[in-house]
């Protein structure tokens, strides 16, 4: 393997393994990409060059594994996103319930209120028993 083709193939290595020095941590695996990792200029690496076929194949591999594990992970993410919402749903239920007994609440006491007023006539004072011995 002439040393050209090594400083692309450890490139695309460092690519797989998330590790990149000349590129942002992680860049697509694309033909260009492992370019640039391995210090050329972009498009350097051509599939009309019989010299970079083997480099072509390893660098499809790579991009499919890497779109296979992207897929993976957005599945993940839309799973968690979708049980979020249940329990965002979940949670705003509760709420509502507790605020329909709060009013539930509040009108048997106002209408306590009333109904006591009504049979003391609203004008009794309640007698203490503290005062008294």
């Amino acid at each position: 393997m002439p040393d050209i083709l090594k400083d692309y193939f450890e490139a695309l290595e460092r690519l797989k393994k998330g590790k990149p020095t000349n590129v942002p941590k992680g860049t697509r695996i694309t033909n260009d990409s492992v370019s640039l990792e391995a210090g050329r200029k972009k498009g350097t690496i051509k599939k009309s060059r019989p010299i970079f076929s083997d480099l072509i194949e390893a660098i499809d591999a790579a991009a499919k594994a890497e779109a296979k594990h992207r897929d993976d992970m957005r599945e993940r993410l839309d799973e968690a996103k979708a049980e979020a919402a249940r329990y965002r749903a979940l949670w705003e239920e509760a709420l509502a319930r507790e605020v329909s007994l709060l009013k539930q609440l509040w009108d048997e006491r106002e209408a306590w209120v009333k109904e006591r007023a009504a049979l003391t006539g609203g004008k009794v004072t309640p007698i203490s028993k503290t005062g008294r011995m």
